[in-house]
């Protein structure tokens, strides 16, 4: 065994480096699988390419390419999240550029041409109606000069000539238009303002005639107190769905003028439609479904046999699985878990064999660097239970001084109806094989835990989600797992939110990181985009009835009751979350010269994608934690100056557990 040196938590040199593991590395993180025929097209986000996505494919003989040409990103901007950016069929990619936001054709060995107009309307989630020589698509059209933009589902001629035919308007937003088999009715997904589609949402069906217009129209499911998504047809030309009616999203068939279970479990088939062109089961034939559905400990790929209701999992090595497709008895999707890097996988559902495509991140690091999370559940405000991952400190070259505990980070993800879940983010890992613990906390109001859990942030963002992420630290402090006097809490968009306002409400942090977060809650109300427009009503309440809430829940109210360093980083063509939410709590800091420090990246929007960022940004956090948490960090890194604090100047803390 080699002889471990022995160096301060947070020192620790690493392997695991920006530099090595953006080197050739791609984000498959809301991308798309699809299968066209025997052909596999997957698409992949590339940062040593500005954060272009690419739309690539595996022939049936084996042969890898990249479909995409250069000078072109498939890559939407409905909703702002995008995602659904291609489709493909009979060897014809059909895929938004991010540019100019029009749907292009691509036929194989051509360069691609638009097939909709040159204006401010934007395309996701397509499908291909062969049969008619269309494609449908969700638009969302920017240039009527309304309020908001006009969402709708529209069907276009493949070769591009003529208008667009309205197939479903009226509604404030659509998504998963499907076709039958027969080709004479379409489904749909569609809710309204002021709710988001896991709150409330409906599953429609329209009759077409020959031409692919709706003639009728009826509801299916969904309502005023329950979030269906992802309709699909079967072989055989029923519809299902996927609905949290019973708290879980379970998998539901339309049978006449009802509806019935497919298979009840405590687990989750589906998750929040913060993207377009999630799947989350295929049929594979008309007796059994393939699906992804999430336990405790990870998601799973299961078999659901339709005559008997029978769910059988297909053993697999990782806990993270999305975007599922089948054909000719294959089921591809993308796959990880914490020590495995995200990866195109196929499984034979005969023989079960596993085949890897495409590894997002092909560089080699030993086990022995990795920390691998282990679930926790702790006690929270008013007798309840709350979620999340814990990752100890390892490498295994190195060891802490007798005595000495590690700094925690403690991470806030976004959404904030997203989740935290056991797969491969190599930031952690960055955290981690540095000697910090970090804790990836699932507060009340994450997806993962039924209907009745994201609940729990009704009203309450900014109060739960604060709660929580402190209550996690508080469970580890008492384990005696981590340095109490050593905690940080960070996290990006509303995870970014709950960090300014741990900061600034409450004296228990020593250092903060806010990646685009939201600090002022009356702009984000005014500035936000359609999709997030009425979001803060559920979250808050209702504006400006409810003004007191938003002023007391607004970081900036109380940025001179900073009681710790903050860190900000803020990419400057950000429409989510625009750069003035970071300006303004600077602003102040300057003026009552509190201490902080501010990053912002030219060209960048909501969520990092350039490798420069993404490498400025980590590096950038770490260099801070080791000036506010007195330790030398290993490696050459750029420094980052902290504005208004020196180490010898740095606030007390007080007792806090």
């Amino acid at each position: 065994m080699t002889q471990r040196t022995t160096s301060p938590y947070g020192s620790w040199a690493s392997p695991i480096t920006p530099g090595v593991l953006l080197q050739g590395t791609v984000h498959m993180r809301n991308q798309m699988t699809r299968w066209d025929g025997a052909d596999l097209y997957w698409s992949e986000l590339r940062p040593y390419e500005g954060g272009r996505i690419v739309v690539c494919k595996r022939a049936a003989g084996g042969a890898i390419s990249d479909v995409t040409p250069s000078g072109f990103n498939a890559r939407s901007r409905v909703h702002e999240y995008g995602g659904g950016h291609y489709a493909v069929a009979g060897g014809t990619v059909f895929f938004t550029n991010f540019q100019d936001q029009r749907l292009y054709r691509h036929d194989s060995g051509r360069e691609p041409r638009p097939i909709t107009p040159d204006a401010d309307v934007r395309h996701a989630d397509m499908l291909v109606d062969s049969r008619r020589g269309r494609v449908v698509a969700v638009r969302e059209d920017h240039s009527t000069g309304a309020r908001e933009a006009v969402n709708t589902i529209v069907s276009v001629d493949a070769k591009g000539r003529g208008d667009a035919v309205t197939l479903a308007s009226g509604n404030d937003f659509y998504a998963s238009p499907r076709l039958s088999p027969d080709g004479d009715r379409i489904a749909w997904h569609t809710w309204n303002h002021p709710h988001m589609p896991w709150d409330a949402s409906e599953i429609w069906v329209g009759e077409l005639d020959r031409e692919g217009r709706v003639t009728s129209r009826r509801k299916v499911a969904g309502g005023a107190n329950e979030s269906v998504l992802q309709p699909e047809w079967s072989p055989t030309g029923e519809l299902y769905f996927v609905s949290d009616r019973n708290d879980w999203w379970n998998l539901y068939r339309a049978r006449g003028e009802g509806d019935e279970p497919v298979c009840r479990r405590a687990a989750e088939f589906g998750a929040p439609q913060w993207v377009f062109g999630q799947r989350f089961y295929a049929f594979n034939g008309p007796d059994e479904i393939v699906c992804v559905f999430n336990e405790s400990g990870g998601a799973k790929l299961g078999r659901i046999d339709l005559n008997t209701g029978r769910l059988q999992q297909i053993e697999l090595l990782y806990t993270t699985l999305h975007n599922v497709q089948v054909a000719d008895g294959k089921a591809v999707m993308y796959a990880s878990s914490a020590t495995l890097a995200e990866r195109v996988l196929v499984v034979d559902l005969e023989t079960l064999a596993q085949e890897v495509v495409k590894v997002a991140n092909p560089t080699h690091i030993e086990p022995g660097y990795f920390s691998v999370p282990r679930p926790i559940e702790f006690p929270t405000e008013g007798g309840k239970t709350a979620h999340a991952l814990y990752y100890p400190p390892r490498n295994q070259d190195f060891e802490a001084p007798a005595g000495e505990k590690p700094p925690l980070v403690v991470h806030c993800h976004g959404g904030p109806t997203g989740n935290a879940g056991p797969t491969y983010p190599f930031e952690y890992q960055y955290w981690t094989s540095r000697g910090f613990a970090l804790v990836d906390v699932n507060y009340g109001g994450s997806a993962g835990y039924g209907r009745a859990y994201r609940q729990r942030l009704k009203g309450m963002w900014g109060v739960v989600d604060v709660d929580d992420c402190i209550n996690a630290a508080r469970h580890l402090v008492a384990e005696g797992q981590v340095d109490p006097d050593r905690i940080s809490i960070t996290g990006g968009s509303a995870g970014g939110f709950t960090v300014l306002l741990s900061l600034t409400k409450r004296d228990f942090y020593d250092a903060g990181a806010s990646h685009y977060g939201i600090g002022n809650l009356e702009l984000f109300d005014s500035t936000t985009h359609k999709f997030e427009s009425r979001y803060d009503e559920w979250l808050i309440g209702p504006y400006p009835e409810r003004r007191d809430v938003y002023r007391d829940r607004s970081a900036i109210n109380f940025a001179d009751r900073l009681s710790c360093p903050v860190v900000l980083f803020q990419g400057l063509e950000d429409r989510i979350v625009p750069p003035s939410q970071a300006e303004t709590f600077v602003a102040v800091c300057k003026e009552m010269k509190l201490p902080y420090a501010y990053v912002a990246f030219e060209g960048e929007q909501h969520g990092w994608r350039k490798d420069s960022t993404i490498k400025r940004a980590i590096e950038g956090e770490l260099y801070f934690l080791s000036q506010v948490f007195g330790f030398e960090a290993a490696g050459d890194i750029e420094p980052l100056e902290i504005e208004n604090f020196t180490p010898q100047t740095r606030p007390g803390v007080g007792e806090r557990i």
